[in-house]
């Protein structure tokens, strides 16, 4: 039995696996939904694709990897479990990571964003290196397919909460990876 909630409680939780409005309205409109699956595909589909516009703002909820969110909403909840690596305590990756965090702000404008659930620090790193070298156009689609990610790894954190065992049938990484993403 489903236990998906509708209306503004489904909104505000989908609000916490992606900032984007115009999503989160876009998938609470189709509700209700009678499986996790149902309201996976969903999700994806009308994350796919997210504009610019929206990449920018999704991104900029997000803290900057290899620093510990802060606050208690949903949403830092999520963030701090995803940065949960074994190597998370090495003060010379860490320090690396905030390097680069800071040679990719000034390249382009905004947090390196990347799914970090299930990856080490060492992996965060050196795909970190490999964006800081890729044009604007390549690297903007990146985070956009690691946004959808990293709301289809939420959104199923929360089917599993909601008691909906059918989330185990859909792939929730991303199908579309953008030219340059090496995975």
């Amino acid at each position: 039995m489903t236990t998906i909630p509708v209306g503004d409680e489904l909104r505000k939780a989908l609000l916490a696996c992606l900032a984007v409005p115009r999503w989160a309205d876009d998938v609470t409109d189709q509700a209700p939904f009678g499986s996790a699956a149902a309201l996976l595909e969903a999700a994806r589909a009308a994350a796919t694709p997210l504009s610019r516009a929206e990449v920018d703002e999704a991104v900029a909820e997000h803290p900057r990897i290899g620093e510990k969110p802060t606050g208690s909403s949903r949403a830092a909840g999520f963030s701090r479990a995803e940065q949960v690596s074994v190597d998370a305590d090495d003060a010379d990756l860490a320090a690396a990571i905030a390097a680069g965090n800071t040679r990719y702000e000034r390249r382009f404008d905004r947090v390196f964003l990347i799914r970090a659930a299930g990856r080490s620090r060492r992996e965060i790193l050196t795909d970190l290196e490999r964006r800081l070298t890729l044009d604007d156009d390549t690297e903007a689609a990146i985070v956009g397919s690691e946004l959808r990610e990293i709301t289809m790894l939420r959104l199923a954190t929360l089917a599993r909460q909601w008691q909906d065992d059918s989330v185990h049938e859909i792939e929730t990484t991303d199908p579309v990876a953008p030219t340059g993403d090496a995975r």
